[in-house]
């Protein structure tokens, strides 16, 4: 008799918060080097942290820990989409959509009544957002405005990095709106 292993499933980490945000910024889920490290967006690639670097002073070179001290004085809050899913590697195109399994996004926004803008790190990200979470909140909050930013993953390569990081400044408007 043959047995097959179920695929593992991926869960993602706590959000980057603070109660006075502003903007929350959602990825998918983590990939496989955050998960190792334990961080969000591990990967040395990825232009999450170079980007936020340029934003925020929170760049590759400053400790996660003050990273994450850094975003959350800025305003921002970081999560992901997806609590856990099944996801073999680390691309988005690899999630299998029938075990996604979302964050409690009605909690954190009543937590967090400060965030005005909703941010989403790349395609898939907006996808499960709105196909999974918007239809189960309530108003206002299902209609908070939504920004749709370029992926930083450096699978999602049509763009360079400056390209990326002047979509990615809207972060600055936000704030200063």
């Amino acid at each position: 008799l043959l047995h097959i292993n179920p695929m593992p499933r991926v869960k993602s980490f706590p959000p980057i918060e603070n109660p006075a945000a502003h903007i929350l910024i959602l990825g998918s889920m983590p990939g496989r080097e955050s998960l190792r490290a334990g961080q969000y967006y591990a990967h040395p690639r990825n232009a999450f942290w170079r980007i936020m670097g340029e934003l925020f002073d929170a760049g590759p070179g400053v400790p996660y820990a003050e990273r994450a001290d850094r975003l959350r004085a800025s305003g921002v809050a970081l999560w992901d989409v997806c609590k856990e899913a099944v996801r073999p590697g680390s691309l988005d195109a690899a999630i299998d959509l029938k075990t996604v399994v979302t964050n409690d996004f009605k909690r954190f926004f009543r937590e967090h009544p400060g965030i005005a803008h909703v941010c989403v790190n790349g395609g898939t990200a907006h996808r499960l957002y709105v196909r999974s979470v918007q239809p189960i909140l309530p108003e206002p909050l299902s209609s908070l405005p939504l920004h749709l930013l370029p992926s930083t993953s450096s699978a999602h390569a049509s763009l360079r990095f400056a390209q990326k990081l002047e979509r990615w400044r809207l972060l600055d408007e936000l704030l200063a709106a």
